[in-house]
């Protein structure tokens, strides 16, 4: 498709999977106040879309929803997203603010740089998907705000130079996988209580080939 602008507004409640795939000449996007939900690859491969604003009546961002918009500089998104997707903006290089090394994320899957050293999730963030940051084995330190209830299957997986973490007293999951090779995680600290830390839902092999044989909790220290 060629048209260069739409605006999405009126009865319109959902972008459906695929709305706007691949219509590369697509440079402007107005959705309005009442769409709830941008589904998977709504407008994956539109890669001459610069800008998008995202009203607050959305709440949902489908996986790989903006993947491939390599032109994408500026996107603002609503205070009433509770969910995005995995990969939903994987491959929009220029939304990730770096500077000195560090990669400022909305939540989002994103394809981690060999040179991305550390990540800081906004405050707001729920959860932090399966896979986000999978290889990204550069990635030394992590800022997790208090919010986050989970952390997704793999989500750490082979970030091959991360040395610790800390977890927030929020977190009541932990995925599949989350941290496995994570072969230079030493120190791992938890916000909470022991009691806390043993209540955590704990995925299948979800810190495999990780050095570390416990956790620092507020109150003391639990063997893994």
């Amino acid at each position: 498709l060629f048209f260069q602008a739409a605006i999405l507004y009126g009865v319109l409640t959902g972008l459906n999977k695929g709305a706007f795939y691949n219509c590369t000449g697509l440079t402007s996007v107005t959705i309005g106040d009442g769409v709830t939900s941008i589904g998977d690859g709504a407008f994956y491969y539109c890669t001459g879309l610069t800008s998008v604003t995202i009203p607050d009546s959305v709440t949902s961002i489908g996986d790989g929803a903006f993947s491939g918009c390599s032109g994408l500089t500026s996107v603002t998104i609503g205070n009433g997203v509770t969910s995005i997707g995995q990969g939903a903006f994987s491959g929009c290089t220029d939304v990730i603010e770096k500077e000195n090394g560090v990669s400022y994320v909305d939540g989002w899957a994103i394809d981690c740089d060999t040179d991305v050293t550390s990540v800081e999730l906004r405050e707001g963030t729920r959860g932090i998907a399966d896979d986000v940051f999978r290889n990204c084995n550069g990635l030394t330190s992590v800022t997790i705000p208090d919010g986050v209830t989970s952390i997704g299957g793999s989500a750490f997986w082979s970030c091959y130079d991360l040395t610790s973490i800390t977890i927030p007293d929020s977190v009541t999951s932990i995925g599949d996988y989350a941290f496995e090779y994570c072969d230079d995680l030493t120190s791992v600290t938890f916000e909470g209580t022991v009691e806390e830390w043993n209540a955590i839902k704990k995925g299948f092999n979800w810190k495999y080939s990780c050095p570390f044989t416990e956790v620092e909790c507020s109150d003391g220290t639990v063997s893994v």
